[in-house]
């Protein structure tokens, strides 16, 4: 049966601290492992909201890779994507939260890292809907860059529609390469998910309207979700601007709330819902899911969302 949404990239579990002000580099208490990865979070709450869907992407053959393995059967994620590696652990991020909203990362890809293009099926990409990158996933490597390359060359053959997240992790890779490594993905993209510092950082223009007009102009049909965290976020396209608050929400843990509310908004537009109501859903995936503890934790299930909305 073919796929509504496909994604590709970094399958972790995540390990954090245990309270808020307690640097990695010393000793205190952590808790997890949590499933996690930025792709297999937006996959599983996309799944939660109805749509068929699968993640590309790689495990050790570890406990660790069979709480993430389990985590997607449970919630109805294909794994046919998900492939073992025998000899490289699974990816692990461990996490530690500031008082002022900021986290701290440590990251060992593991088998994470490793994309190849024996892992892009073609029986994936068959009638698929939707295809969703994320830089985050550009980020890892070169080979991981070409992987996807590749993937999304298949998703444009299949005639998918192509969304993408810039997700710019300057620990990763810094804008200036950014700039140049992201660029195919953003041409091809149908659906764009930048925050307006990303926008600035990725593009040679010196104000949000500018960069905006631009990428319109280069794709009329595109359409352009600027995210502004709690603040709910501004979608632009052809026919003009439409700013959507965000829903207020006890933060617990920030983690994912993007990947939330890609996939809700994609959710709501597959499903023939117009912009204004993809940005609701969006804007309400996020906010539920900084109120739980752990990646995949506050991603809800369709009816959870809908009584959130209302106001329940």
């Amino acid at each position: 049966m073919p796929l509504d949404i496909l994604t590709i990239g970094e399958a972790l579990v995540e390990v954090m601290r245990t309270d808020i002000n307690q640097p990695l580099d010393q000793p205190s208490p952590f808790t997890g492992p949590y499933p996690s990865g930025a792709p297999f979070i937006f996959a599983v709450q996309a799944a939660r909201l109805g749509m068929k869907t699968a993640a590309i992407g790689a495990v050790g053959a570890d406990a660790f890779g069979d709480c993430l393995r389990d985590q997607l059967i449970a919630d109805g994620v294909s794994v046919r994507g998900l492939k073992r590696i025998a000899d490289q652990p699974t990816g692990i991020a461990f996490v530690a939260y500031k008082a002022d909203g900021s986290r701290d990362f440590v990251f060992s890809l593991g088998a994470g890292g490793h994309l190849s293009t024996d892992m892009l099926s073609a029986d994936l990409f068959e009638g698929l809907r939707c295809f969703h990158l994320m830089g985050s996933t550009l980020s890892m490597s070169q080979s991981a860059l070409e992987v996807c390359r590749r993937a999304l060359e298949m998703a444009r053959a299949a005639g998918a529609m192509i969304s993408f997240d810039p997700n710019l992790r300057p620990e990763m890779l810094s804008p200036d390469q950014a700039r140049v490594a992201f660029a195919p993905f953003i041409a091809a993209a149908d659906i764009l998910f930048p925050t307006e510092e990303e926008l600035l950082q990725l593009t040679p223009a010196g104000a949000l309207d500018e960069a905006i007009n631009h990428l319109l102009a280069e794709r009329p049909r595109r359409v352009i979700a600027v995210t502004r965290g709690a603040e709910g976020c501004s979608v632009y396209s052809a026919d003009g601007r439409i700013d959507a608050n965000g829903f207020p929400a006890e933060e617990i843990d920030p983690t994912g709330a993007g990947d939330c509310f890609d996939a809700g908004f994609i959710s709501a537009l597959l499903e023939g819902k117009t912009l204004a109501e993809a940005a609701q859903l969006g804007n309400a995936c996020g906010a539920l899911t900084v109120s739980a503890k752990g990646p995949m934790a506050g991603a809800r299930q369709r009816d959870d969302v809908e009584r959130f909305i209302r106001g329940d």
